[in-house]
């Protein structure tokens, strides 16, 4: 092997040891992983370990991994316990705000009705008796209609019957 290959190489491997360290020393204090930071840590660019796939996904295996070691002495979570809170803590405040504005309409109807009525522009309190009379009256118009049509068919039957009885007489006499 030449001596350029080698110092590449060399190089490659003191850079693959930093990045080992800083994630290692990032898993035990418990500070959040990420490439980026672990990039950062380890003095190298984030393309030298998108370059080495076993570097990354040793990367995104600690990020999923519970921290061992919480500097607050809570106990430790892992990142998609910690997505799946976020996740339902965002949904749970979704249903509230739709609850918070389902609510403010009941109470801005409430208000407005109330508003309504003490100015005197409303209906009437007793809207229910109103409904009654109406629909007593309704129901008297159909039976005033239906006597009407039969008496209107008594007076054309007795029309026709006078006509006849008329008839009968002219032609007699």
């Amino acid at each position: 092997m030449s001596t350029l290959r080698q110092g590449r190489q060399d190089g490659t491997d003191r850079r693959r040891q930093r990045v080992t360290r800083a994630l290692k020393a990032a898993s035990q204090s418990g500070s959040p992983i990420s490439v980026s930071g672990i990039a950062r840590q380890a003095g190298v660019d984030r393309t030298f370990l998108y370059r080495h796939r076993d570097l990354l996904a040793l990367v995104h295996a600690a990020e999923l991994e519970p921290a061992a070691h919480d500097p607050a002495g809570a106990t430790p979570v892992s990142r998609a316990s910690l997505q799946a809170d976020l996740a339902n803590a965002q949904a749970r405040n979704t249903r509230l705000v739709a609850r918070i504005q389902q609510m403010e309409k009941r109470l801005s109807e409430a208000l407005g009705e109330q508003v309504w009525h003490e100015s005197g522009l409303g209906a009437p309190a007793d809207i229910e008796e109103l409904q009654r009379t109406i629909t007593r009256l309704e129901q008297q118009t159909v039976d005033l209609t239906a006597s009407l049509e039969d008496t209107r068919a008594d007076l054309d039957a007795a029309r026709a019957a006078n006509r006849d009885l008329t008839r009968a007489l002219n032609q007699r006499g």
